[in-house]
């Protein structure tokens, strides 16, 4: 009997879970699947820099008229965020029953901060998705606008919420935080999975900050450009 549950395929999947091995690798693939989402939210939030007006409304609109899949990629973005905190909360636990007591040293710094980073940035950057959930596609935090055919005016929508400085503040400090969970997160992967080397780690890292800093750039640029009056209705 203890033959066949140890080769059951849910036991080994729980029981690779279980090390830590299992939750470094839930945790560099929910990682990847969110970078592809960064990258794909922010690509469609630079559309309202376009010179035709109605090209973010017709973006949104695209998406929406195929809600089976828009849908079925929240799901798997809901699924990946829990997965993803989760595992990394375990991690985190892990370390500190394998380690009660602190320890000074110098050579695993950069690890250690990227660690702290995260137990703190990414609960907030999560709280910052609920709200923008509930800014621009509930219309709890604001009135939303619509078009005449019953759309969503997006770009409206984007434009009146940075109007306010306490919503633009807070995106701007999302995004900021985002900057440096992007950033640890991502080199800190690699090592993690044992993809570390003198040659290799500096140009990872390097990628890391540059990936970083592209997205906090064109996320933050969209507020400032608000408040400083570049983007107007």
């Amino acid at each position: 009997m203890s033959a066949l549950a140890t080769t059951n395929p849910l036991h080994r999947s729980i029981g690779f879970y279980q090390a830590a091995i299992g939750k470094k690798v839930v945790m560099a693939v929910t990682g990847v699947i969110l970078f592809g989402y960064v990258i794909g939210h922010l690509i469609g939030n630079l559309q309202i820099y376009s010179p035709d007006r109605d090209q973010i409304n017709n973006y949104a609109h695209f998406l929406h008229s195929h809600d089976i899949m828009l849908w079925a990629v929240r799901a798997l973005l809901f699924a990946s965020v829990v997965l993803h905190i989760t595992a990394s909360v375990q991690l985190w636990r892990l370390k500190q029953q394998a380690r009660p007591e602190a320890y000074v040293k110098k050579d695993d710094v950069p690890a250690s901060y990227a660690a702290r980073t995260m137990m703190w940035s990414g609960p907030i950057i999560a709280a910052f998705v609920i709200f923008h959930v509930l800014h621009l596609t509930v219309g709890s935090v604001l009135p939303l606008n619509t078009l005449p055919d019953g759309g969503m005016d997006v770009r409206t929508n984007v434009i009146m919420g940075f109007q306010n400085p306490a919503v633009a503040i807070f995106y701007i400090i999302a995004m900021a935080l985002l900057c440096m969970h992007l950033y640890h997160g991502l080199w800190s992967m690699f090592q993690s999975l044992g993809v570390s080397h003198p040659r290799y780690t500096p140009i990872i890292k390097k990628f890391a900050a540059a990936f970083a800093w592209f997205v906090a750039i064109g996320n933050i640029s969209i507020p400032v450009a608000v408040l400083t009056g570049m983007l107007t209705l």
